[in-house]
């Protein structure tokens, strides 16, 4: 018998007594529960508003209800939905005076808000939660909202951090604000979950504390972070934290400019991506592990692992993706003097970027393809009507070449999962094989650039 039967069978039988009506919707809820924890979020749902429909007069079970209901729809991302049953859940808390009742709406009001992107309300609420835990002497209360508070204001410095489209370490005051706010509330939560001896805490913690540090450019702190993540991960056996951690200990070493530590923690990355049967990361791993060995010059590795994310993006029929690769594989054929696959890709590139609409991927290309033409006279006809057309496309009306601001998009020399990444120069411009090289000296320091970063 469903949800559905058991109303229905209730309201043919209007003479059932208050106590089996409890009952009912008692047994609504916990079959509902029951549901929600085996992963049928959507059939908990139908047994909790089922109970709901039924109805209690025990308000204390009734606000349960509720936030069950919340937490179901935020697991099935229905946030406006979420949002109005613990809404009712706080209400009721107040009404009948539940502080810790009160405070764990709250809580789950300040979550939702975070992922609605409402993150002032978000911080009231988690706030209030952390205001009524300490009352209480709710040391589990404060520490969870302790580290509530910490990912509304570390969502709300990413989000900021996004909309300036600056570098690690270089973001406005403002942003830089919200973040180190982020990292203070991370601390503070460490302490307390290290007094509970909650390891699986901690390790969430260190976690976000290092990715906030990150971002604050603060990167030997967030290698210190990170390896605390990915030593709890290990001991709980964790693949899916330790992968994390080693991926961000590989972008904080691309920014340190330890290039060489940075490729064994995305090996490892990789190994574990494959080991999880995620191809998504692991194409991400293989374009992270491409871009480190072209600083590390090392061309050939980075040709054969940007194959590999070329082949796995178009696989996924992921073009933007396919896109970077094209444009990685450019530049490293390049550097080893293949002009030939040099224009292959970067014809490539060309493709993708004017069918995904991304004017800048657009304009690299044509700057690449007019360099390979000067290099191999206008002779070559691989795609003569194109690269006829660079020269006109490439010089404005003044004669001069447009100026390339950074590279979006697929030009960016993104790391795995984070926006931005940049590390030391190059220490020598000689490559072992003595072909004619293109590194066109702006397009080299442009992708220097994006790795440059200060040392924590």
């Amino acid at each position: 018998m469903d949800a559905n039967d058991i109303l229905v069978s209730l309201h043919e039988h209007p003479y059932h007594i208050r106590y089996r009506m409890e009952a009912s919707c008692l047994e609504l809820a916990l079959e509902g529960e029951r549901l929600c924890k085996a992963g049928d979020c959507r059939a908990g749902v139908s047994f909790f508003e089922a109970a709901v429909q039924v109805g209690t007069e025990d308000l204390k079970t009734l606000s349960a209800i509720y936030s069950q209901l919340g937490n179901a729809y935020f697991y099935l991302h229905d946030y406006s939905k979420a949002l109005e049953f613990h809404h009712h859940d706080l209400t009721l808390a107040r009404t009948i005076g539940d502080r810790l009742g009160e405070a764990k709406a709250s809580g789950n009001l300040g979550n939702t808000f975070k992922l609605l992107g409402r993150f002032d309300e978000a911080v009231v609420c988690c706030q209030r939660h952390l205001d009524i835990s300490r009352e209480l002497c709710d040391k589990v209360g404060e520490a969870r909202a302790l580290y509530n508070l910490g990912n509304a204001y570390h969502a709300r410095g990413k989000s900021l951090a996004c909309a300036e489209a600056q570098d690690p370490g270089n973001f406005p005051e403002e942003v830089m604000d919200v973040l180190q706010k982020a990292s203070e509330y991370y601390k503070e939560n460490l302490v307390i979950v290290k007094e509970l001896g909650d390891r699986a805490a901690q390790g969430r913690a260190y976690g976000n504390l290092g990715n906030t540090h990150y971002l604050l450019g603060n990167f030997r702190k967030a290698v210190r972070s990170h390896q605390q993540r990915l030593e709890i991960a290990k001991e709980f056996g964790d693949r899916s934290a330790e992968r994390r951690a080693c991926s961000n200990l590989g972008n904080a070493h691309v920014f340190l400019g330890e290039f060489a530590v940075a490729a064994e923690y995305y090996k490892r990355t990789l190994y574990l991506a494959r080991q999880l049967k995620d191809r998504a990361v692991e194409a991400q791993a293989c374009y992270s592990l491409g871009n480190t060995y072209t600083l590390l010059q090392d061309y050939e590795k980075a040709i054969e692992y940007h194959l590999k994310h070329l082949m796995i993006a178009q696989e996924l029929c992921d073009r933007i993706g396919e896109g970077r690769a094209c444009w990685s594989l450019g530049n490293a054929y390049t550097a080893v003097g293949n002009h030939e696959q040099a224009v292959h890709f970067a014809e490539k590139h060309f493709d993708i970027s004017r069918e995904v609409g991304d004017k800048s991927g657009e304009l690299t290309a044509r700057m690449n393809l007019s360099d390979l033409q000067l290099v191999l006279g206008v002779s070559y006809s691989t795609n003569n009507s194109m690269l006829s057309t660079i020269h006109e496309l490439d010089y404005n009306s003044q004669g001069a070449r447009p100026r390339l601001d950074l590279r979006q998009s697929m030009e960016k020399m993104e790391l795995l999962k984070l926006s931005a990444e940049k590390g030391q120069s190059w220490k020598s411009e000689t490559h072992t094989k003595q072909k004619p090289t293109l590194w066109k000296q702006s397009t080299k320091l442009l992708f220097i650039n994006r790795f440059r970063g200060k040392k924590a």
